[in-house]
């Protein structure tokens, strides 16, 4: 994905779209494409509400944004999604826009929870108990939005259905790549289910951007990979800017020419595709997901 300056930024995408009296949430919300996706969102007058695992961190990058709230949550301990939806629940009868931001990358093989692999959990099955646990928020605010962010996308990804959690063999890779092809799955599903209530979902793919997301991966890694020079520089025309990664994640959760659409997966601010791909493998993991965590309130 290309760092052109003719890619829209998130201000750029909320242009003339009036957040006033709304409610977001944003997680990961504090650092790369969620910190411009808060303070866009924000600045269109929206109150930003950002869970972060690293709440003094997420704290200290928004201490200068108005209308912007840190609270804890831990994507891969359920307990803690459990405490913060109970405790905005009790605070918030609305919820207009979540956008599942945060995310894992690449990362050395890990266990949380039950024994969870650490990319699915954060990935995928934190936020799918989010949005289940806060249904009542989203139901109620007549027109809310929820946006699952992805990444690319290639034919070859699969859910490795014998064994989400790699129990027997990890590749860092295929791991990160199934919890983004959840990720997508989830929408779509999220969206079947959500719509007699008002609740449309997305996906989105916000292109490359260098942010902590790669703190997993070494220089060599990315040289290898053709990302960056020796030096650590990136390489001219591959990636963009925060604010252009997250430009299409605010559009999703708020053009009102997607009204009425749902399901899609999108990039660049455009739909790119029809919700009704990937029906059964979406049903599938919904299924699985809500074994997994034991939560299944949308349904």
């Amino acid at each position: 994905m290309s760092s052109d300056t003719t890619l829209r930024t998130a201000g750029e995408a909320l242009a003339g779209i009036d957040l006033m009296g709304k409610t977001a949430v944003v997680t990961g919300g504090y650092s790369g494409i969620g910190l411009a996706t808060t303070r866009a969102l924000a600045g269109a007058g929206a109150r930003v509400i950002v869970p972060a695992r690293r709440p003094a961190a997420a704290a200290a990058a928004l201490s200068n944004d108005a209308g912007v709230e840190v609270h804890a949550l831990d994507l891969s301990d359920l307990d803690t999604v459990w405490t913060f939806a109970e405790d905005f629940l009790r605070r918030h009868e609305a919820l207009h826009i979540l956008i599942g931001n945060a995310g894992v990358m690449a990362c050395p093989e890990t266990r949380v929870g039950p024994g969870w692999e650490a990319q699915f959990a954060t990935n995928h099955l934190g936020h799918y108990a989010l949005a289940n646990l806060l249904w009542p928020a989203l139901s109620a605010a007549g027109g809310a939005r929820v946006v699952a962010v992805a990444s690319g996308r290639n034919p070859d990804w699969t859910i490795r259905w014998d064994d989400v959690h790699f129990t027997a063999g990890y590749d860092k890779w295929a791991a990160y790549t199934q919890s983004k092809s959840a990720n997508i799955l989830f929408a779509r599903h999220l969206d079947r289910l959500g719509r007699r209530h008002g609740v449309r979902a997305f996906s989105v793919n916000p292109g490359w951007i260098r942010t902590p997301l790669q703190r997993h991966l070494t220089t060599d890694e990315m040289v290898a990979a053709g990302w960056i020079d020796a030096d650590g520089e990136s390489l001219p025309g591959l990636f963009r800017t925060a604010e252009q990664g997250a430009a299409t994640q605010v559009w999703a959760a708020t053009a009102p020419e997607l009204d009425a659409h749902g399901g899609e997966y999108c990039a660049d601010c455009r739909l790119l595709d029809s919700p009704s791909t990937d029906e059964a493998d979406a049903a599938r993991l919904w299924s699985l997901s809500a074994e997994l965590t034991g939560l299944d309130r949308i349904a």
